[in-house]
């Protein structure tokens, strides 16, 4: 009859207080145990996990940061609104962020085929059917026949 009541009235006050004084059963083993370590190796495993979570969110923030310099780096090209997310993302890391090496040489390479067709022989290269090195040729040539009939003229 005992066993009854509590086993009726028990579970009810379990559930009105929430459970608090709730007891681990004798059988049940500790977290290492469970394991099969001991207390020791179980906190040396704890740790070591700790820092291998560190090291993956170190490095997360790191290619976050990279991916926000490469975003600033097409903003600022192609002259768009900044960004303040990508800004803080790049400060978090340290400021030792850099554009990738593929990337840049690849603006490095863009910056050099923007140089050249800023210049006059790009401008002249960009227009068709124009022989550059005939082109050259007759500059030369101009400018040997000015230098030639600068040194016959009387008043130089």
């Amino acid at each position: 009859m005992a066993f009854m009541v509590k086993h009726v009235v028990g579970g009810q006050l379990k559930n009105l207080t929430g459970g608090l004084g709730e007891e681990k059963p004798e059988g049940e083993k500790t977290e290492a145990a469970a394991k099969g370590m001991t207390q020791e190796e179980f906190e040396e495993y704890q740790q070591q996990l700790e820092e291998e979570k560190r090291e993956r969110e170190a490095n997360f923030a790191q290619k976050k940061a990279e991916r926000a310099t490469v975003r600033m780096h097409f903003r600022d090209k192609y002259r768009l609104p900044k960004n303040e997310l990508d800004e803080t993302q790049v400060q978090q890391a340290g400021d030792d962020v850099e554009l990738p090496t593929e990337l840049a040489k690849m603006i490095a390479e863009d910056n050099q085929e923007e140089a050249h067709k800023s210049s006059v022989l790009g401008q002249l290269s960009s227009i068709q059917n124009v022989d550059m090195d005939q082109l050259k040729d007759k500059a030369q040539a101009t400018l040997e026949d000015l230098k030639s009939s600068a040194e016959k003229c009387s008043l130089m």
